[in-house]
């Protein structure tokens, strides 16, 4: 398997900036798609935004278009979440997560495609 590790959380007021970074460890000659989650209290994991392998391609859930995006450095094999304009409805326990194999692009929201899971991180968003 993989281990993953995020990193860069923090608390921020509203309006300002983040850039978490998720290191990848192991087998890390398997390693496709990669994603962020987040979880708020009482709430479920939901999709954030997901990276293919070459870095190609980016999708993200609604509610943060404009204002997050991702990268990756494969030669770190490290992937990055830059959170702009952070809302306190952002403050959650944020994860990345790793396709360790190839699989459909439509399917990056799901929690259920992903292979390996980091510890979190968390985000806190003051007003």
């Amino acid at each position: 398997q993989v281990q993953l590790v995020e990193s860069g959380g923090g608390l921020v007021q509203a309006g300002g900036s983040l850039r978490l970074s998720c290191a990848v460890s192991g087998r890390t000659f398997s390693i496709y798609t990669m994603g962020w989650f987040r979880q708020a209290p009482g709430k479920e994991r939901e999709f954030v935004g997901a990276i293919t392998r070459s870095g190609d391609r980016t999708d993200f859930t609604d509610s943060v278009k404009g204002r997050f995006t991702i990268s990756r450095d494969n030669a770190k094999n490290t992937v990055y979440l830059q959170m702009n304009s952070l809302k306190p409805e952002d403050t959650a326990l944020y994860y990345c997560a790793v396709q360790r194999t190839a699989r459909s692009w439509y399917n990056i929201w799901s929690r259920n495609e992903y292979d390996a899971w980091g510890q979190g991180t968390q985000v806190t968003v003051s007003s």
